[in-house]
Order: structure tokens, then sequence, then C-alpha cells
């Protein structure tokens, strides 16, 4: 069946010398894997692979035969120009980490409209602002809205965040636990705009450990989740 559909690209790998295997977030259709034949070496056609970079948003038309089994892609082209996410160091930096993180994430062949609609609008959002240090940390607790396990607030005021059980308890369990001043920044980024995240200021340290206290509270409730390699790499360019 031949589909017409946006689509946000999440990884791509080199096949062969000449072709790419990637993994791409579609409207209609959910996460779909596609092989892009001879693609690295075309001088001319439709697709280049300039588009198939993490976190690009795209119109493509795409055959899908939906038989468990690579699909192709007929036409692509560019539906949002990125103008700094590839060439802004720490915007690359969150780009290929929040990409992995997705990669990771999102297994459903299945279309999820207000989720492609988040990361959509998140994407722009990050290309077109400057203050972007706590951006990763808002965007991945907003995307626990989309994936099933949004933190239950109901007992904010506690002082345990229990990552197992994804809610706030008065008393610290057995389970892996948010605490302290690492507590207190994890609340404040609970539900915040992106707008407004320039206003939280969170020392480097702390940024880290609150960083892995919700890749692990993914780790916990996603099946098969791996951890990003790319973290060591994210670390680094907010250090």
């Amino acid at each position: 069946m031949l589909v017409s559909t946006e689509a946000i690209v999440l990884s791509s790998i080199k096949y062969g010398d000449t072709s790419l295997i990637v993994r791409v977030f579609t409207l209609t259709d959910g996460l779909k894997s596609y092989l892009l034949k001879g693609i690295l070496t075309a001088k001319k056609g439709k697709l280049k692979a300039a588009y198939f970079q993490p976190l690009t948003q795209l119109e493509i038309v795409a055959m899908h035969k939906n038989k468990g089994t690579l699909e192709s892609i007929r036409e692509a082209r560019l539906t949002y120009p990125c103008a700094t996410l590839y060439t802004d160091i720490p915007k690359n930096a969150i780009t290929l980490f929040l990409a992995e993180m997705l990669t990771n994430s999102i297994h459903e062949e299945e279309p999820n409209a207000e989720m492609f609609g988040f990361i959509q609008a998140s994407i722009q959002w990050l290309d077109t602002h400057a203050e972007i240090s706590n951006f990763h940390l808002s965007f991945l607790l907003s995307l626990t809205k989309y994936l099933g396990f949004f933190p239950d607030v109901s007992n904010i005021k506690a002082n345990y965040f229990d990552l197992m059980e994804g809610e706030f308890i008065d008393m610290p369990s057995l389970n892996p636990i948010v605490v302290g001043r690492n507590l207190e920044y994890f609340k404040k980024m609970l539900g915040i705009k992106f707008d407004a995240i320039h206003t939280v200021k969170i020392e480097k340290k702390i940024r880290q450990d609150l960083l892995k206290s919700i890749i692990l509270y993914f780790e916990l409730h996603l099946q098969g989740f791996r951890k990003p390699r790319s973290l060591a790499i994210l670390n680094e360019v907010f250090s």
C-alpha cells in the first residue's frame, strides 16, 4: 500500500557500502523501518542521505507491505528545515541523545497522533530557542504522558518519589527513589512549559543526577529499554 505521511527520523545505520536502514516515527503508522538502497552514492533522485539525520521532520511517500520486513520510501521532502540542531554543539548533543531515547522507547507500529505532535513541536522549539540546558529533562518527563507512565502527582508534596511505582511517597521504600534537592528540581520540571525552563537554575551535578534518575525511570517502565550510549557525550557537553 502506498502511503503519504509526515514522519520524524529516529535513527539511521549504514547497510553495506551504499545503503541505509532508517527507523522513522510516522504519523499514520507509528514506528516503521525502511531500507534505502543506494542512497549513499546516488547523485540524483528524490531521496537524499541528508534527509535522514536524527529528528529530521519529513513528508514521505512510502510503500508499506506490513509483513514485518523492511519497507521502502519512494519520495521524501523536508517539512521543517532545521536552522541550528545540527550546527550548534549543545543542541546537536541533545538531538542525538533524545533521538536515541525515542528509538529505545517507541516500539509500536500504530499511530499516536498526540505523541507525534508533541515530538514535532518540541523539536521546533529546541531549534528556535537559545536557553536549552534543561530542555531534555522537561522533554523526557513530558514524553512519559504519551508512553503511559507519567508520575502520579496526587501526593506531590511528599518527600520522596518512588521510581518503580511512579508516585510520591511519605516514607522511603526499598525501590529506587528521588529525594532531597534532586526531588526539588524533579518537581519543578514536572509539567513546566518549555518557555519557562530557563527560569529553573540547576547545578550541573544535580542535572546529571536527575537525568540518571529519569533514564532509570524509563528503564523500569519500558520493557527492553536500553540506556542511551550518547549520554556520556551529552554530559561532557554540559559539564
